[in-house]
């Protein structure tokens, strides 16, 4: 899919998040990255096979949470 050079990485690697941006949406919360992989605002992803990654990123200010 990606047509970078260097290519970003495939959206099985580990550092998937790394690729570029193709489409984004922060009005409904989500981007497309140019791996195929879903990228959410509430962090978790949706890979292109179907997999779902659970948020793992901490969001905000982690005090705020506490």
């Amino acid at each position: 899919m990606c047509q970078h050079q260097p290519s970003c990485p495939p959206a099985g690697a580990p550092d998937r998040e790394a690729a570029h941006v193709s489409t984004r949406h922060p009005d409904q919360g989500w981007s497309l990255l140019c791996n195929g992989v879903l990228l959410f605002e509430g962090t978790g992803e949706l890979l292109p096979d179907g997999r779902i990654i659970e948020p793992h990123r901490p969001i905000g200010n982690a005090r705020a949470a506490a």
